[in-house]
Formats: structure tokens, C-alpha cells, sequence
């Protein structure tokens, strides 16, 4: 009897352990910038996997996408963390609005230029002879216009609008088109049926920090140690989804954007491994997500040779270093 009053006793008292947990788990919200896709992986992954309730988390993904305003939502204080980056946040300063980034997830931005194969355009500055570059709107007044300071030959008269549709880059061997690594190249292939030639703008000297988490300032000074736990899950989400069993993630992945296929999430992975998107630079040693003073300040000198931000605009207040570069989830890396 006593051993029966005792079990009903512990489990009275587990349960109850339990749902102070589940009570205590503080529900936050991280908004993404577009569908959900690979990469995106760590978030879902720190979701499917239980990551975030290890550390204290009950986490909601809410996605971006063409009509989606997450950013505008950071903003406003509705959502409590979002997927950012260097351009962002540093324009975010110059208009007085008090976000900043926390971790950059990528340290390469996945964004690319890609020509055909076999018509001469073999380097980089090669693309400067393409008749047209297919550009969205902030691609042209951003990367092209650094482009065009930094290489010659490049010009206004070849900017064509990108309408993120691949058939007039298909149809014109002599063009240029840009895209994000993960995906645009995968798309042509399978229309096409030809591998594109492949550029990383970051490769080429044009860095800023991708996929960043970004928050309210006053939540880095009231909140810290929630700022922390989000990180190092997110962190820890990343490893485990690159180096571990990711199909749960992939399967949140695709329960939230249908049209995601297994094939277009292995051409992402490969992708982000080969081009070293998240492990690279100072991430190599002290984990990712690590930013570093002077690579923002280096991009952001860049930004302002271009004439993009003002040279007394004080890029410090756009990031923070503080809960980054700690070497968190290295030992998950297999």
C-alpha cells in the first residue's frame, strides 16, 4: 500500500512538475523572410527536435513571404525576434528605429550572379560583357551599384527587372541573372537542363552577415538572458539539423510551404556546406552565428563608398557581439 500511496504521490508531483514547466516555457515568436525552406532549417529543426523546450522555449515560426510584413511586425513589437541582416538592420539605424542583430546564422549571403555555361563568362569580372543582368529592385541599387565600382565595365544599360521568373535568363545565352544559391541554380537545371556558372557575391568581396537574428534593442537590455536562450537553441538547432537527423524538420518544412520538395532541400544543404554559408570565417572556430566588429564595420564601409549609408551613421548600434562567438553546439558537429 505504502509503495502504491508513493507512486500515485510521485506522479501527482510529476505532473504537476510538469505542467510548471509547460507554464513556465516562454512563448516568443520568430518571423522569418520568406517560405519556409532549408534555409530555415535550424529554427525548424530546434523546434522538431525539442531543442527550444530544453531551453525554456515555446518557439512559433511565423513565415515570410511576397505579402508578408515581419519585419514591419519587429517593429511594431508584435513579433519578438526576426530573420534579418546586415543591410537591414544598418538601414534600420539610419532611420532612428532601435532594432539590432544578435547572431548571424549565415556568414555568407547566399545571394549569387549565374551565366550560362560555355559562352566565355569564366570570372567574375567576365560578366560585365552579358548584353543583360537580371536584377531585382534592391539588387540594383545595392550589390550592382558596388559592382560597377568595383569592376569595370559594368553599366545601367544592362539592368533588366527580375521578376523571379528564370524563362528570359533560359532563353538568352548571353545574359546574366541573379538568385540565392540554394535555389535558382536548382530551378534552372531542372528547366533547363544545364548547370548555370555559379558566383557568390560574398566570394567576391561583397560580404554582409545573412539570416541574422534581429530584435528590439530594448528587449537586448531587458531581456538578455531570453536573448541567450534563443540564440543558443537556434545555434544548437543548426548543427543538429546540418549534422543530424533532420526530417522532422523538413517534414515542419514542408507541412508549412507544400510546394517544398526533398529534392530542392538536399540541393540546399549541399549547398550551405559547400559554400561554407554558415561555417566559414571566424564560425569556423567560435561556433555560428558569431559576428565580429570588424566585418560589419568592413561591409559597412562598403555600403557607404556606394553611397547606400551616410559615413556618420553609427553602424555599431545595428548588431551586437555579446551572445555570440562562444563556441555553443561545436561539440554536436559530427
Amino acid at each position: 500500500m505504502r509503495n502504491t500511496i508513493k507512486i500515485s504521490t510521485i506522479s501527482v508531483f510529476g505532473a504537476l512538475s510538469l505542467s510548471v514547466t509547460a507554464q513556465a516555457a516562454d512563448k516568443v515568436t520568430f518571423g522569418t523572410n520568406w517560405l519556409a525552406e532549408p534555409e530555415h532549417g535550424g529554427y525548424y529543426q530546434a523546434i522538431a527536435d525539442g531543442t527550444y523546450a530544453k531551453y525554456g522555449l515555446d518557439v512559433t515560426i511565423l513565415q515570410g513571404g511576397p505579402n508578408a510584413a515581419n519585419s514591419a511586425l519587429l517593429v511594431a513589437g508584435k513579433i519578438d525576434f526576426y530573420m534579418g541582416g546586415s543591410m537591414g538592420e544598418l538601414s534600420a539605424v539610419e532611420q532612428g528605429i532601435p532594432i539590432m542583430d544578435v547572431a548571424a546564422m549565415f556568414q555568407k549571403d547566399p545571394q549569387i550572379l549565374m551565366a550560362h555555361p560555355g559562352v566565355g563568362m569564366d570570372t567574375f569580372a567576365d560578366l560585365a560583357k552579358s548584353d543583360a543582368i537580371f536584377l531585382g529592385k534592391e539588387g540594383y541599387t545595392t550589390f550592382f551599384e558596388w559592382m560597377k565600382a568595383n569592376f569595370q565595365g559594368f553599366k545601367d544599360e544592362q539592368y533588366k527587372p527580375y521578376t523571379f521568373n528564370p524563362a528570359p535568363f533560359i532563353a538568352d545565352p548571353n545574359s546574366v541573372q541573379q538568385g540565392y544559391l540554394t535555389s535558382e541554380p536548382y530551378e534552372v537545371e531542372k528547366q533547363a537542363g544545364f548547370k548555370p556558372v555559379v558566383y557568390l557575391l560574398a566570394d567576391q568581396g561583397y560580404a554582409p552577415y545573412s539570416t541574422t537574428i534581429a530584435v528590439q534593442t530594448s528587449l537586448v537590455e531587458s531581456n538578455p538572458d531570453l536573448v541567450q536562450r534563443f540564440v543558443d537553441a537556434s545555434i544548437e538547432g543548426w548543427y543538429n539539423y546540418l549534422y543530424g537527423d533532420n526530417k522532422g524538420a523538413n517534414d515542419l518544412i514542408k507541412k508549412d510551404n507544400p510546394e517544398m520538395t526533398d529534392g530542392q532541400i538536399a540541393f540546399s544543404i549541399a549547398k550551405m556546406k559547400e559554400y561554407g554559408i554558415l561555417e566559414s570565417g571566424e564560425a569556423l572556430d567560435k561556433g555560428i552565428g558569431c559576428m565580429t566588429d570588424a566585418k560589419y564595420k568592413k561591409f559597412f564601409d562598403t555600403m557607404v563608398s556606394i553611397k547606400v549609408f551616410k559615413p556618420e551613421t553609427d553602424y555599431t548600434k545595428a548588431f551586437t557581439t555579446k551572445f555570440v562567438c562562444k563556441g555553443v553546439g561545436m561539440n554536436l558537429k559530427k
